[in-house]
């Protein structure tokens, strides 16, 4: 009714009730929104954890997400670097990029850590070497449209953007469902699978 987005609402939200240069505080004040005010599609407190949990575990330096929305999983992806680390993510729609890029400035993360790229993920990928300087990746987390999980996975592939022993974390494969990307993971022989069962957001 309003004609502002939700995303846009959500926001304003942000800017209201969180603190500046916190990016625990970001997140605790997105979910908030999300439990109380309007639902948005993020990762969520939830599966948060499990991010958190692997990003830990496996030190990432180069990272890459595929599917910005509205930076709450940038933001918990950028808190878990370790030194000298940086993360690529990809947003297909300008609309959803300009609030992501707000997000992540409020959370307080600079470009030199955090680069957003604006375009479809089958454009951005085949360049991503030679017009943004990562050679390859450490961790990448898919969270975009389902049914482009395994293009892209395998455009990865094919522009060996992959580095040895990288991790690739894709999230609602079950629900909606990415049954093709799914099946490839499990049967290509160049993956080790574990599933991550999970809520749904929110």
């Amino acid at each position: 009714l309003t004609g502002v987005p939700r995303e846009q609402r959500a926001f304003r939200y942000l800017l209201t009730h969180a603190v500046p240069g916190d990016p625990r505080h970001v997140l605790v004040t997105f979910d908030r929104w999300c439990y109380r005010g309007e639902h948005l599609s993020c990762v969520g407190p939830v599966k948060g954890r499990i991010v958190t949990r692997l990003l830990e575990e496996r030190a990432p330096l180069r990272v890459l997400e595929l599917g910005t929305y509205c930076g709450y999983g940038t933001v918990l992806l950028a808190m878990g670097l370790p030194p000298g680390a940086r993360l690529y993510t990809v947003e297909r729609d300008p609309q959803h990029a300009q609030v992501a890029e707000k997000v992540i400035r409020l959370a307080g993360f600079h470009e030199q850590l955090v680069e957003l790229i604006v375009g479809p993920s089958e454009e951005v990928i085949p360049r991503l070497r030679d017009k943004h300087g990562l050679t390859q990746a450490d961790f990448v987390f898919m969270d975009h449209w389902k049914r482009r999980y395994l293009r892209d996975l395998q455009l990865l592939e094919s522009h060996h953007l992959l580095a040895q022993g990288a991790t690739i974390l894709a999230d609602n494969v079950i629900f909606p469902g990415a049954p093709h990307f799914l099946q490839y993971a499990k049967t290509c022989g160049r993956y080790r699978c574990r599933l991550h069962r999970a809520s749904l957001e929110y």
